[in-house]
């Protein structure tokens, strides 16, 4: 259902003009959003009450805008995850281990930390105000009702470079090569691009500035011009929310991931470092 609250805190609902489907959950256009970045789910989790983390209650949030009409960053992806489960039959855990993980060589990456994993588990850093940095004891539900698909795996650099490189080949043991060249097309509706959005909760990210005028494949941005000095136009680029950051450039065949545990997203030092690293990349090719 839409929504929409009013300043005295009453919420209005009406359905959708049309269904959501897979192509709007993968491109982030199905209407559904974040707390972090919309001002009205922001403000429906506070008249409604924060949901328990991982689990239904968190992917059971109104819509903002009819399927379709315009993007929002969102947790689309998570519902894409569900999609899977019910398709394959298979919880979204064990299907990525048996259709990517494995077949991959991705031995570190899962949604559960394994007793190889726990001795080299990164804390999360929280910039302080006055310099420096506070580290968190931060740790995902091992257990949890519901498996996000849109960001709550454990896993490293050196693994999730296997996985970037595995779709600059063409998609390798996992994806057909007819996949892979769709998911490098822009896959929004005509007339939509990405637009910034506005962070409602300072701690967990900055403003997405960055996104503007941007485009959105199945499942990753698409930057429509070429960076100066870095990645050729049409590739492909993404992030996590503590500073994880990669891309997949087609047309040099250039592949990079750069990892921080360090919040809130987007920070200005760490993109910045970030960059660096790209140009670095490049200018030694």
């Amino acid at each position: 259902m839409l929504v929409s609250i009013g300043a005295d805190g009453t919420i209005k609902t009406r359905p959708p003009k049309r269904p959501i489907t897979l192509r709007h959950l993968l491109t982030h256009t199905s209407g559904m959003g974040y707390d972090t970045w919309d001002a009205d789910i922001f403000r429906y989790v506070q008249v409604k009450g924060p949901p328990r983390p991982a689990s239904m209650e968190v992917l059971s949030t109104p819509l903002l805008f009819d399927p379709g009409e315009r993007w929002a960053y969102s947790i689309s992806i998570d519902w894409a995850g569900l999609m899977v489960e019910a398709v394959s039959g298979m919880r979204l855990d064990r299907y990525l281990k048996e259709n990517i993980f494995e077949p991959l060589g991705m031995a570190d990456s899962g949604f559960r930390i394994t007793p190889a994993m726990r001795p080299r588990k990164a804390a999360v850093h929280v910039r302080k105000d006055g310099g420096g940095f506070t580290a968190t004891d931060h740790e995902l539900n091992q257990e949890p009702e519901v498996f996000m698909g849109g960001g709550a795996l454990y896993s490293t650099v050196g693994d999730y470079l296997n996985f970037t490189r595995t779709l600059l080949a063409g998609g390798g043991a996992i994806l057909k090569p007819a996949t892979v060249a769709a998911m490098f097309k822009n896959s929004m509706n005509d007339g939509v691009l990405c637009r910034p959005l506005k962070s409602h909760i300072p701690a967990r990210s900055t403003d997405m500035n960055f996104v503007d005028g941007m485009k959105w494949g199945l499942t990753f941005m698409i930057n429509p011009e070429a960076f100066p000095g870095r990645r050729s136009a049409n590739s492909l680029t993404w992030g996590g929310l503590a500073n994880s950051y990669f891309w997949i450039d087609p047309t040099n065949k250039v592949t990079g991931v750069w990892a921080t545990q360090l919040l809130p997203f987007y920070d200005a030092r760490a993109v910045a470092a970030f960059e660096d690293f790209e140009r670095g990349v490049y200018d030694g090719l």
